[in-house]
């Protein structure tokens, strides 16, 4: 894990590379030399705070649509319930 320190100024004229540097570690955003805010992946975000995604919030996901979903065909024929 490696920690980025950006100014507000540098985090402002390049937010990319704090994108990418996040996902290598915490990206330190400071004003007048103190850290002020603090930029993280949205899977550690995610690992910090314990917090799983909802069903909701993982098919509202953006993108969801693209990805190709495959169901294999069950086997053999479904056999009645015994519920005696």
């Amino acid at each position: 894990m490696s920690i980025t320190t950006l100014t507000s100024r540098a985090f402002q004229q390049n937010a990319n590379q704090a994108q990418t540097a996040a996902e290598k570690g915490p990206v330190f955003i400071t004003k007048r030399g103190k850290p002020v805010q603090v930029l993280l992946s949205f899977d550690e975000y995610q690992r910090l705070t314990g917090r799983q995604r909802s069903l909701v919030e993982a098919l509202s996901m953006p993108g969801l649509a693209d990805i190709a979903l495959e169901i294999p065909q069950a086997e053999g024929r479904p056999h009645p319930a015994d519920l005696s």
